[in-house]
């Protein structure tokens, strides 16, 4: 029998779904990916087709494979991390999907939060899930759903229906319709999860009027899930860790320690710093959540989440065509000092952590005649170290703890600009690891822990070595100057849509 050497690690996110083959030093062996088609049918909304999530993962971890020439012998578990919040519901016997899967960039729910908060209930709600009442989050997508496709809430409540993130769709599918599952870091994310007594909430459940049948087991982030079944590779093979993608790049980036944080530049920015065992309450808008669950320890986490990070970037390629490559971009950032004194709040999903804020939209200010392409790009790109850096100093308030370095990953961490700029606003070292696929490698840790491929987490950093690290270079005073005309800016950009 052939000894299983890999991991292999499924990475469903908002604009692709991709499959990473990982070998025991935590190297990539073989990797595919393909787009996910986003749909916009209203202002304010974004679909994904549950049936097309489904079948560009499937067909990348088989692309994986045949890439690597490895059969379902060679992998020793798989691991799944995805798109948090985006909420599907469907049909429990037939699994077919009642709507489009919706993703959690769409603001449609944005008033019905609002007059939820009006009520005064969102106290409560942060004290059980740790979250703000925000559209952001599960609960008031498959409210939508509910009351929007016919006959669904009595199905719902017959226990007819099936709510999952996107981990419990893939997993619902990949063990042929016997496992309706998630684990406790995407049950955090719905608004319906108990963060102390790690259970649904039935006071929650009821708020926000989702019926608990619909609602799937909650696991630990690092165990047996079940086997793959039918004609999907790697076939028999078990699914052992899973882990929302932001707390698999915790794990993966191997901020295993309280006070040691990371960020990902992915299509948003989401920070989040380990408090270990302790649930820090937040004094300064961030969120409370769960950073893992593993061999029956918990640990926590703050939170802050920038809606529009990365995807400031495909805006200036692709909507604006100020650059035809990320590359060219980081070359124009890197040709002018600074932005002449323009500043840019890409609020085009609202405002996430700590504004939260969604009516808040994209403003550009402080343009002068003398303003360039050039100029225009490093503001948005300086957009994003702006919004993460307003999220480091909120974790450091809240935690009592001194950022010593930050970890990075995502797609905008190989922009030398970025990182350098994200550096001299915190005055601290910026990490960036020589594998930047930090989300897929948490998840592959995670399934390796649960089946024994790696006997402890110090295998998992054995092999760890930094790619680049940047440390600051500008003055703090410098500095300093900038984030109060970026807080300038942030005033002209909230609340602009705001109902009269």
């Amino acid at each position: 029998m052939r000894e299983a050497r890999f991991i292999l690690a499924l990475d469903q996110g908002t604009t692709s779904s991709r499959a990473l083959v990982i070998d025991r030093r935590g190297r990539v062996a073989s990797s595919a990916q393909r787009e996910i088609t986003q749909h916009y049918p209203q202002p304010g909304w974004v679909e994904h087709d549950p049936q097309e999530i489904w079948s560009t993962q499937v067909g990348t971890a088989a692309e994986a494979l045949t890439r690597a020439g490895l059969r379902s012998d060679d992998i020793a578990a798989v691991g799944i991390t995805n798109q948090r919040e985006t909420t599907l519901v469907w049909d429990r016997e037939t699994g077919q999907p009642i709507y489009p899967a919706i993703v959690w960039q769409d603001r449609r729910t944005a008033d019905h939060c609002r007059r939820l908060r009006e009520t005064g209930a969102e106290a409560e709600v942060t004290a059980i899930t740790g979250l703000r009442i925000d559209p952001y989050f599960s609960a008031t997508k498959i409210g939508w759903i509910l009351d929007h496709v016919a006959g669904a809430r009595a199905r719902a409540e017959a226990g007819r229906l099936c709510f999952g993130t996107v981990d419990s769709w893939l997993l619902w599918q990949l063990t042929g319709r016997t496992v309706h599952a998630t684990d406790v870091t995407n049950a955090a994310r719905t608004l319906l999860f108990d963060l102390q007594r790690l259970r649904w909430s039935p006071d929650m459940a009821k708020r926000f009027g989702i019926p608990l049948a619909m609602l799937p087991e909650v696991r630990s982030s690092s165990e047996v899930y079940g086997w793959i079944q039918g004609d999907v590779q790697p076939r028999g093979v078990p699914i052992a860790g899973v882990a929302g993608d932001q707390h698999a790049a915790l794990f993966g980036q191997a901020c295993f320690r309280p006070g040691m944080a990371k960020n990902t530049y992915g299509t948003g920015c989401f920070l989040l710093m380990n408090t270990g065992a302790e649930m820090v309450r937040s004094q300064n808008n961030l969120l409370t959540t769960l950073a893992w669950q593993v061999g029956g320890k918990v640990d926590y986490a703050l939170e802050g989440s920038v809606f529009v990070g990365g995807a400031v970037i495909q805006w200036l390629r692709d909507e604006m065509q100020l650059v035809r490559s990320v590359q060219e971009l980081d070359a124009l950032v890197a040709s002018v000092p600074d932005s002449a004194g323009m500043f840019m709040v890409p609020a085009f999903a609202g405002l996430g952590a700590p504004h939260w804020d969604p009516y808040a939209r994209g403003v550009a200010v402080g343009m002068t005649r003398g303003t360039n392409r050039a100029h225009f790009c490093r503001a948005a790109v300086e957009s994003i170290a702006f919004q993460s850096a307003d999220l480091i100093s909120c974790m450091e308030r809240d935690s009592g703890l001194r950022l010593q370095e930050l970890r990075v990953d995502g797609g905008a961490a190989r922009s030398a600009p970025l990182l350098q700029f994200q550096a001299d606003l915190l005055g601290a070292k910026v990490v960036r690891p020589s594998n930047v696929e930090t989300t897929a490698l948490g998840a592959a840790y995670l399934a390796g822990l649960g089946v024994g491929f790696w006997s402890s987490r110090d295998d998992l950093i054995k092999d760890r070595e930094p790619d680049t690290i940047y440390a600051p270079l500008r003055a703090p005073a410098e500095m300093a100057a900038l984030r109060r005309g970026w807080e300038r800016a942030l005033v002209r950009a909230r609340g602009w849509d705001e109902p009269a």
